[in-house]
């Protein structure tokens, strides 16, 4: 029987009480990156739910150096983190995108500080070249280090339409590399991309189920403001799950899910200036609370069927 504490889920706040004895907050961190898919190399446009801030939309203001950022963080959740340890977590656009010089400088002065604890990058799996692996491992020496990849589903025909832009097999290879060098792998999915089946959503969680990944992040889709995303869900619009439904989805994804496999996000709540659907996101204590209740509920791993592509539109 797993020990998971009141939760019945793996969640990062377990894992990181259990790992490294104390609680943890993530100070989000702009280290002036693009990206393949917007400089040119792979297209111009990003993915098409990115918004011109890269995901990156909570982070601290990149003009500022990676110090002053860190300073700027720690007051910004002081009112909410009653620790003294943080996660430096580099999060806009794609944080190996970048010369080898650069990435050691921010990286380092990251992990410098005493109270940064884990040093966490999201980036993308093209762009782990064996120089940056190197690096990587080597500041995994001086603090964990971990690693976010942005895989979002394992369905092709999917992929193409959100112009992720690499194919699965280099996902997998860059999941190897890094555990070789023992750096945790997180992987990030969105939820209910336009056509996706609970089916097809179960298969994605069936193949990261049997690769090396230490967590997860279980992403709902978002339409935002100003994304190519947005002309589409206004052109030809798409379904979007209420939350009830919502919760019926990630009962049956992580009753699928590898027991080991940290889960470190079941869902998302994009800037409210930004959000078009679905607008129950932007109540995120709200979401998280009523995700608790549910999951306190024994029946919910039966297995209830839920597919997006099976109503009509709505942006409750």
């Amino acid at each position: 029987m797993n020990n998971w504490g009141e939760k019945r889920y793996y969640s990062l706040d377990h894992y990181i009480k259990n790992t490294l004895g104390e609680k943890l907050y993530k100070i989000s961190l702009d280290g002036g990156m693009t990206c393949p898919n917007r400089d040119g190399t792979l297209g111009k446009h990003g993915c098409i739910f990115c918004s011109s801030g890269g995901s990156g939309d909570f982070a601290s203001d990149r003009n500022l150096s990676i110090t002053e950022q860190l300073i700027q963080g720690r007051k910004r959740v002081e009112r909410k983190h009653t620790g003294t340890s943080y996660i430096a977590y580099f999060q806009a656009y794609t944080n190996t995108y970048a010369p080898l010089p650069y990435l050691e400088k921010i990286f380092t002065e990251a992990i410098a500080s005493p109270d940064i604890k884990v040093l966490s990058i999201a980036t993308r799996p093209d762009c782990l070249s064996p120089e940056i692996l190197k690096l990587l491992a080597q500041l995994n020496q001086i603090k964990p280090v971990w690693v976010e990849l942005g895989l979002q589903t394992i369905h092709e025909k999917t992929a193409d339409f959100i112009r992720r832009g690499y194919s699965l097999d280099v996902f997998e290879k860059s999941v190897y590399d890094l555990k070789n060098i023992g750096v945790q792998v997180i992987v990030h999915t969105i939820l209910c991309l336009p056509n996706e089946t609970t089916k097809m959503m179960l298969e994605t969680i069936a193949y990261l189920n049997r690769l090396p990944i230490d967590g997860i992040k279980l992403q709902l889709l978002h339409v935002l403001k100003n994304t190519d995303l947005e002309k589409v869900y206004n052109s030809t619009p798409f379904y979007l799950p209420t939350l009830d439904e919502y919760l019926v989805l990630l009962g049956q994804l992580i009753s699928n899910l590898r027991p080991d496999i940290v889960i470190h996000r079941l869902t998302g709540d994009g800037p409210k200036d930004l959000l078009l659907a679905p607008l129950w996101t932007g109540n995120k204590r709200l979401v998280l609370n009523r995700i608790q209740q549910y999951f306190k509920n024994a029946d919910i791993w039966q297995g209830k069927e839920f597919a997006c592509q099976n109503h009509s539109h709505s942006t409750n």
